[in-house]
């Protein structure tokens, strides 16, 4: 029987190198490909073609923005988010560039499997945690406003209209350089922009 190829990106090396092993010891699975950015998905969608590509949502390059990259390298390729994210604007994010399937990062091996073998069928598979938000957010009026921010969204905002780097921000913030990265990726899909300097001069007009 013919593996199942997979691709690996996630820019935390032990939390990569954990599903890596776990797939790699189940039957039928092979991993092709691993990564920690959205350069390197591409590269790998562009030379491998997995059948399937796990992204993380917050990497360097941003994982939203990779899954364009990866289905243009590999239009065979189903892209699996595998994500700690539980904004639902960022899996409806996901879903509309092309995802076929969203994981939140609590899922176990077998579970992982299932969702792989989903997507691979083509049919998206989303965890049972972020489908009862779908619900609940459509029971209350749909998708979420892609122009409210939290309040820490907006103080991350204010930070970057002045031009600082995420690194700074964390430090002026109290955060780690990941989280700041993580609440970017969250910004940018709200405000409907593609990069921080876009994002700080529609909030410049807002203000």
């Amino acid at each position: 029987m013919t593996s199942i190829t997979i691709g690996v990106i996630d820019d935390h090396p032990l939390f990569r190198e954990g599903v890596t092993r776990s797939l790699s010891e189940i039957t039928g699975f092979s991993v092709v490909g691993e990564g920690a950015s959205s350069d390197d998905a591409a590269m790998i969608a562009a030379t491998s073609r997995p059948d399937v590509m796990l992204l993380d949502v917050s990497m360097p390059g941003g994982g939203l923005s990779a899954i364009g990259e990866v289905l243009t390298r590999s239009p065979t390729t189903k892209v699996l988010m595998l994500t700690v994210s539980e904004e639902v604007d960022t899996l409806l994010g996901a879903l509309q560039r092309g995802a076929m399937g969203y994981v939140l990062k609590g899922v176990g091996s077998r579970g992982l499997a299932e969702a792989i073998q989903t997507v691979l069928s083509g049919s998206r598979y989303i965890s049972p945690t972020m489908s009862t938000k779908v619900m609940e957010s459509s029971l209350n009026g749909g998708a979420p406003d892609k122009n409210s921010l939290t309040a820490r969204e907006r103080e991350v905002m204010d930070l970057v209209s002045q031009g600082l780097s995420n690194k700074h921000i964390g430090l002026r913030l109290n955060l780690q350089e990941k989280t700041v990265k993580h609440h970017m990726t969250q910004i940018l899909s709200k405000l409907g922009v593609s990069n921080r300097t876009e994002a700080a001069l529609q909030w410049r007009e807002r203000r």
